[in-house]
């Protein structure tokens, strides 16, 4: 009888702590507000730009209300672990170094990154339109790494420090090339117009905005557009790992707005081009 009663507490536990996710009506979302048009801190001092759009859709569809919050790189999954806020939307690769941390959602978006250089280095030509996927690589990719290396020689690079490009960047360069890590992309564009750095590697979309801007004009795309390998198979919303409610939550929600349009409407208002995931079958 004690052990019939004692179990019986125990799943009234359990069912009450997987509820528990979807009993909240308030969900705080972290960005870091420092990469448009993924997220930044627009005129008002609010965090705005795709992430945030994907997830007040997002928010709406799962009939809760969504409060969104800045926060550093560096720390924004240790923060997320201890409670600070219950979800990150901030252009975050899934990748299982990070699984082994947090949870992740499935996709929300995709996209790629790509190497920038200043002009006046004068470097080989390279097709910026070719693409480099790095989950494996063959004798025809390693004769494109080996022709960027060569010409990337002796050159300092910039990378966001805790970042997927930055193991990237290392793994790829930093036997030939001096790398050296930022706290945010915009500190790293200012070293880069300040020719401090001679060049950088970042997702290309967070790249588009610095060049068209006017500081944008002494840099250019170089090599080939880069993907998988560390990267992952796309952008996800992470959260805590015991937050199961929550993430098959997300997972509907996302679900919804890939097969109604929204992710690839929203991705086509703020990068011009569709990067939502492919619909599910």
């Amino acid at each position: 009888m004690k052990r019939t009663i004692a179990l019986s507490l125990c799943a009234l536990v359990i069912c009450a702590n997987n509820a528990g996710a979807m009993d909240r009506k308030i969900l705080t979302i972290a960005s870091e507000g420092a990469s448009p048009p993924w997220n930044a801190i627009n005129a008002d001092g609010q965090l705005a730009g795709f992430d945030v759009d994907v997830g007040r859709d997002l928010c709406r569809r799962m009939n809760v209300e969504c409060t969104f919050m800045p926060q550093d790189w560096d720390g924004i999954i240790p923060a997320l672990t201890v409670g600070k806020f219950d979800a990150i939307m901030s252009g975050m690769a899934i990748t299982e170094k990070r699984k082994k941390s947090i949870a992740f959602s499935t996709p929300y978006a995709g996209g790629f990154n790509q190497l920038v250089m200043r002009k006046d280095l004068a470097l080989p030509a390279t097709d910026t339109s070719s693409k480099l996927d790095l989950t494996s690589i063959d004798a025809e990719k390693q004769a494109v790494i080996d022709q960027l290396q060569g010409a990337l020689t002796g050159k300092t690079l910039g990378v966001l420090r805790s970042s997927n490009s930055e193991a990237v960047l290392n793994e790829l360069f930093g036997k030939v090339a001096t790398i050296r890590s930022y706290d945010s992309q915009d500190n790293m564009h200012l070293d880069l117009v300040a020719e401090r750095i001679d060049g950088g590697l970042a997702d290309y979309f967070t790249w588009k905005t610095f060049l068209d801007s006017n500081d944008g004009g002494i840099a250019m795309l170089y090599g080939p557009q880069l993907s998988g390998g560390l990267w992952g198979p796309g952008v996800g919303v992470g959260l805590r790992q015991d937050d199961r409610e929550l993430i098959a939550a997300f997972n509907s929600a996302i679900e919804a707005a890939r097969q109604d349009g929204t992710l690839k409407r929203l991705s086509e208002q703020w990068f011009n081009i569709d990067v939502s995931p492919r619909v599910s079958n």
